[in-house]
């Protein structure tokens, strides 16, 4: 049977960011989901085991040392790394060389 209920880290995510949920860039090495909001160029951070609003965190990409969503990404990948992700390129066929590389 199908469902349409959000997950908990989904759900968290639309709490957090303008728009809802935003776009899903991935997980990371610790195991959060990570979502990305074009309109306040903000990436919602939210942990697996999150419950609320409270166990997730919210960075302003102006406020950190990263000029781009690019410069996140890549920022998680040389700290925690991605375990699915991420999930932003320039197109789709720069999506499909990068998994062919991979």
């Amino acid at each position: 049977m199908a469902t349409t209920q959000a997950n908990s880290q989904e759900r968290i995510a639309r709490q957090l960011l303008t728009q809802s949920p935003g776009l899903f860039l991935g997980i990371d090495g610790d195991d959060a989901a990570n979502y990305w909001d074009s309109y306040e160029s903000a990436i919602a951070v939210v942990p697996r085991d999150a419950e609320s609003v409270d166990n997730a965190k919210t960075f302003e990409l102006d406020e950190t040392p990263c000029a781009e969503l690019a410069d996140w990404c890549e920022h998680v990948r040389g700290t925690r790394g991605w375990d699915v992700g991420p999930h932003v390129a320039g197109s789709l066929v720069g999506d499909l060389a990068q998994a062919v590389e991979a």
